[in-house]
């Protein structure tokens, strides 16, 4: 089955089994602190061509100016109902709507903010935006702790750029040079695996 076929009907069929789901946590969401249910992202995708990412909101509404662009340990920003659905990825639910528009993949590197975008090397650069960008990948599963890494560093934003960016760009660039249908039903299955663990 090709790729963006099995994109498609997987995410639309996801979109509906967990309807009743998406509805409590948009409402546990707007009860929870004001402002909107859903963070919009600019990030970049395949190509690099930039595109919004969506989002269920884990933080105050104005976290974007009152904080990094990464998320570091135990976050002032992140509102309770936030720290529950971010522990089990639950926020990341709505990219399936960014899948069955065209933007994302199930599985692919995760898309980046622009300005990381910008410290790839270019040969690197080129291999990772060749492919579209995926709600998961082998970084994901590496790095589902990443908040909590940053969150024992001095200077989170440059282990960040110097350590785990690195780091998570030859896990992409693994996974783009090896990718196969049956390679991604693995890691789908991977990170479900880490997400209910939980």
């Amino acid at each position: 089955m090709p790729k963006r076929l099995f994109d498609i009907l997987f995410s639309a069929g996801t979109l509906i089994v967990l309807l009743p789901l998406l509805v409590v946590v948009a409402l546990w969401i707007k009860l929870d602190s004001p402002g909107p249910i859903f963070f919009r992202q600019v990030r970049v995708g395949r190509g690099g061509r930039q595109f919004e990412i969506y989002k269920f909101r884990s933080m105050r509404a104005d976290a974007q100016a009152r904080g990094p662009q990464i998320t570091v340990g135990d976050d002032a920003r992140i509102t309770p109902s936030g720290a529950f659905i971010r522990k089990y990825k639950i926020d990341e639910f709505p990219q399936f709507f960014n899948v069955v528009c065209g933007d994302m993949s199930l599985v692919g590197p995760r898309p980046e903010v622009p300005r990381y975008v910008g410290l790839y090397p270019p040969a690197v650069r080129d291999v990772v935006l060749s492919v579209r960008p995926g709600i998961t990948d082998l970084a994901s599963i590496a790095y589902r702790d990443e908040s909590d890494v940053l969150g024992r560093s001095a200077d989170p934003e440059r282990t960040y750029v110097e350590e785990v960016l690195p780091a998570k760009l030859a896990l992409c660039e693994r996974y783009v040079r090896e990718r196969s249908f049956f390679g991604d039903l693995a890691i789908i299955g991977r990170s479900m695996r880490v997400s209910f663990s939980r």
